[in-house]
């Protein structure tokens, strides 16, 4: 049981064209946005569509995969650990952010339509 510890997986529709860098030491970081829906009913009986929003960044060969195959719209699965970090925004605030760190990230469907 201890690979269930701060374990996450998620399938989404990534929300935007990852974002990849060149570190200084030429290592390579990605960052992504990734949707996902839950869908119920309310107790009204109305459906609610409900999305959350979540912030993934992947290091080394994964985000040399996240560079080369994946753009916004795409469905993805997802497996990693979360991660809570602070920094200071150019105001001098200090902000606090939650994101996963990408173990594995697969491509589960096709591009998602947009009307």
């Amino acid at each position: 049981m201890n690979n269930l510890r701060n374990s996450v997986r998620l399938i989404g529709n990534l929300g935007g064209n990852p974002e990849v860098r060149e570190l200084p030491s030429g290592k390579k970081l990605a960052k992504l946005s990734l949707a996902t829906s839950d869908k119920y009913k309310d107790s009204e009986g109305k459906l609610v569509n409900e999305t959350q929003w979540h912030n993934l960044i992947a290091w080394g060969k994964t985000a040399d995969f996240v560079e080369r195959y994946l753009e916004k719209g795409q469905e993805v699965a997802v497996e990693g650990k979360l991660l809570n970090r602070s920094y200071v925004d150019k105001d001098g605030q200090k902000k606090y952010i939650t994101e996963i760190s990408v173990n594995e990230i697969l491509k589960t469907g096709g591009i998602k339509k947009t009307a």
